[in-house]
């Protein structure tokens, strides 16, 4: 009975930045590993990020350099810091916890 609520996402500028946050409830948060994913209209659910319980991070070369996910587990919450944002990271964001379950997803809208 886990529940995963994005919250963050809006229209921003190419070149800004822009934190989405997860809230997960039901679950014991600390031992699930969390991952960020998203959506593009028209394109496949790609993976962006993920976590470890141990605070290990790994990224999708798409957004290398530019994402990072951290988590803290005191909140129950997983970030996702954006970057020098580019029109092409336009999509639907979702949390994801990997016990498989997903969030209801956030919109991010990068124009030029």
């Amino acid at each position: 009975q886990v529940q995963l609520v994005e919250s963050g996402g809006g229209l921003v500028q190419a070149g800004g930045s822009l934190r989405l946050s997860c809230v997960a409830s039901g679950s014991r948060f600390s031992i699930n590993a969390m991952g960020w994913y998203r959506q593009a209209p028209g394109k496949q659910r790609e993976w962006v990020a993920t976590i470890t319980t141990g605070g290990g991070t790994n990224y999708a070369n798409s957004v290398k350099g530019r994402f990072s996910i951290s988590r803290d587990n005191a909140k129950n919450t997983v970030y996702l810091q954006m970057n020098s944002l580019k029109p092409e990271d336009t999509a639907v964001y979702y949390c994801y916890d990997y016990s498989n379950r997903w969030g209801q997803g956030t919109q991010v809208t990068v124009s030029s």
